[in-house]
């Protein structure tokens, strides 16, 4: 199974095999658990996702740098992947990750439905 690569993809086939609701739902759990005060409201628009988690993101590594390892590790988001990103722009870095979050979320959703 090939997983999308870009966000606009991602949002795309979420919403074609309607889970987009159930990666809401996977995203507010995992930020639960991680104790992130995060919760995306099930009608949130794709562009609201994608900006909110964004700057979350952004604000957890500037302010909050072990919260956002602990996230990464909860979501289980592949550290080689962290690693292999560029860390000059945080601001780029925190888009970055967003993305990463957001495809390991989707594995996630994607997987339970499918089995």
């Amino acid at each position: 199974m090939q997983f999308p690569a870009t966000f606009n993809d991602l949002i795309e086939e979420a919403n074609q095999l309607e889970l987009y609701q159930k990666l809401i739902f996977q995203l507010n759990k995992d930020f639960h658990l991680a104790n992130i005060d995060l919760d995306f409201h099930e009608d949130t628009l794709p562009s609201s996702l994608k900006l909110v988690l964004h700057e979350t993101v952004y604000k957890l590594i500037q302010e909050k740098f072990a919260e956002y390892l602990n996230l990464l590790y909860i979501i289980d988001v592949p550290e080689k992947q962290v690693k292999a990103l560029q860390g000059n722009d945080t601001i780029k870095l925190a888009e970055d990750v967003s993305l990463l979050i957001l495809k390991r979320e989707w594995q996630k959703v994607w997987y339970k439905n499918k089995f």
